[in-house]
């Protein structure tokens, strides 16, 4: 029997079927191309996608992203695909900041400026901030400088970069809790590591004393080691005082002795941080500055026995046997005061020099240099006179020119003398009754005091000017009556040149005035001034003569008539 192919069954053959007629009906219709999603890219779809598989999308080498769009690809995001960027497949106004692509995992703590620690080159390890940025509150400063971010930001802090505290402490608590070179905690250091380390370093640390404990340390106390003062960890309630460390060395002190000798527990007073050995004291602390030989003489001449506390402050308390010793002039014998510093001087004790404008009697002149023993005879310094006679008795006497015993001349020869020139006298008349004026001021006193007579002298004019009175001839002053008081018409200033005031009858004031031309217009006599003549302006026929008088009972014509009713010269 021949063999027969076996057929399919039916159910098998109508899945192929379906198939063939879908495949006709597709090779039967014209191809229908599906919608671009990209909007307006400006490249075909081969660009990106292949015939063999739609995705995954290929960057095409025609694209050229930094010239056909406004973000330059950069780094690592020149090996990006182009959906992670484009994940809607979206090409147009795409967001170019990078939080659009980079979840912000600081939450909102360093602002959407992923640059300024990120880089398009690798986005970790992310860069440091710059001093500059990180200068908001806390500058990057020294070793802070190059740390990296998770030393501060760590732990509770960890991924917090706002409102952190910025003290020291707050990172450096252990590094102060295990300090033991001083122990830190227990000397109860100030939590502000700033006062002693350094942002450059932190071992090395250097405390600046002036700051905070107010005791600055100089000399040898600048290279002292702390403990030395700050014993047994005590840095809060160490002693600021000398004698709190030095207590020991002013008690074992002997030269001298600072515990009999009274010295103040002030070392500063005499002894300074740079060298303790040669101390020196400022004696002006004492209230006894030392000048002159005091500041060069060695501290026992005047603290003998190691007395520092009582020590005398006069002089005698030094001087006494030098001052009982003197004999030029005698101290003693002088009853001298014990207050050397009134002649001596602490520069030189031998040149001594008495200031004597502090007694009753200053010296003036020659009694300057004059030798004291001159006046201060036999050591007398205590009673002698200050009257000029006690010393120039003998001088006065002596004098001839004037005699002044003869003459009776005060004693107190100041009156004329001066100690600048004894030779030379000048005697101030203005003390007297009588002052000197015009050429009396430079008469020989003899013109006056005629034969040394100094005592009854006339104050008068006439007595000295007699001759002058009764020789004068224009006019006769004897025959004409003048009155023997020159000063009526004759000055000091001048002899010659009178002029006589008219009392008697006014012939300057009223209508007399200006109407004569010389005396003898009226004095007619020039030998004798006392006659006069009215008539030899008064004449008969003037109108104011006979006329006027033709009434008057007694009227008379003669040359005196008019007087005896016209004393005055008015009608």
């Amino acid at each position: 029997m021949p063999s027969v192919s076996r057929i399919p069954s039916l159910p098998l053959l109508l899945p192929v079927l379906f198939l063939a007629l879908l495949v006709g009906a597709a090779s039967a219709q014209p191809v229908q191309r599906t919608r671009n999603p990209h909007g307006a890219l400006p490249v075909s779809c081969e660009a990106c996608h292949t015939a063999t598989a739609w995705r995954p999308i290929r960057p095409h080498p025609e694209f050229d992203h930094t010239t056909q769009t406004r973000y330059a690809l950069q780094g690592m995001h020149t090996d990006a695909a182009c959906q992670d960027c484009h994940r809607s497949q979206v090409f147009k106004n795409t967001a170019h900041d990078c939080a659009a692509c980079h979840a912000d995992l600081h939450r909102a703590q360093m602002g959407l400026n992923c640059e300024q620690c990120h880089s398009v080159k690798g986005w970790t390890p992310a860069l440091r901030m710059s001093a500059r940025q990180h200068s908001n509150r806390f500058p990057l400063l020294g070793a802070h400088s190059t740390a990296v971010c998770e030393s501060c930001h760590q732990g509770a802090a960890a991924g917090v970069f706002v409102g952190m505290s910025t003290e020291c402490f707050t990172c450096h608590r252990a590094d102060f809790v295990a300090a033991n070179n001083p122990p830190h905690q227990q000397g109860s250091f100030p939590l502000d590591c700033r006062l002693c380390h350094s942002m450059n370093g932190w071992l090395g640390a250097k405390f600046d004393h002036t700051a905070i404990a107010h005791f600055a340390l100089t000399g040898a106390h600048a290279t002292i080691a702390c403990t030395s003062c700050h014993a047994g960890g005590n840095f809060t309630g160490a002693p600021a005082t000398c004698l709190g460390c030095h207590q020991a060395d002013l008690q074992a002190t002997t030269n001298p002795n600072h515990i009999t000798g009274g010295f103040s527990p002030d070392c500063g007073q005499c002894h300074s941080t740079s060298n303790w050995t040669t101390a020196t004291f400022n004696h002006n602390l004492s209230g006894f500055a030392l000048t002159g030989a005091h500041a060069a003489a060695a501290c026992t001449a005047c603290h003998t026995g190691g007395n520092f506390a009582t020590a005398p402050r006069n002089c005698d308390g030094c001087h006494l046997a030098a001052f009982n010793q003197a004999t030029a002039p005698n101290h003693v014998q002088a009853a001298f005061p014990l207050d050397c510093s009134l002649c001596h001087s602490t520069v030189n004790w031998n040149g001594a020099s008495f200031d004597h404008s502090k007694t009753t009697f200053p010296l003036t002149g020659a009694h300057v240099t004059v030798v004291c023993s001159t006046c201060h005879v036999n050591n007398n310094y205590t009673t002698v006179a200050t009257n000029c006679d006690s010393c120039h008795l003998t001088e006065f006497k002596a004098t001839a020119n004037p005699n002044h015993t003869q003459v009776g001349f005060p004693l107190n020869c100041a009156l004329c003398h001066s100690t600048a020139n004894w030779t030379t006298a000048t005697f101030d008349h203005s003390k007297t009754t009588y002052p000197l004026t015009g050429a009396h001021v430079t008469t020989p006193c003899a013109s006056c005091h005629v034969g040394n007579n100094y005592t009854t002298v006339p104050t008068d004019c006439y007595s000295c000017h007699k001759v002058n009175f009764t020789g004068t001839q224009s006019p006769n002053h004897v025959t004409s009556g003048f009155s023997t008081a020159c000063a009526q018409c004759h000055t000091t200033a001048t002899w010659a040149g009178a002029t006589f005031n008219h009392t008697w009858f006014p012939i300057s004031t009223g209508t007399h005035a200006r109407v004569w031309t010389s005396c003898a217009d009226c004095h007619l006599d020039s030998s004798n001034y006392n006659t006069f003549s009215c008539t030899a302006c008064h004449t008969h026929s003037q109108a104011a003569t006979d006329p006027n008088h033709r009434n008057v009972r007694g009227y008379v014509y003669s040359p005196t008539a008019c007087y005896s009713c016209h004393p005055q010269g008015r009608r």
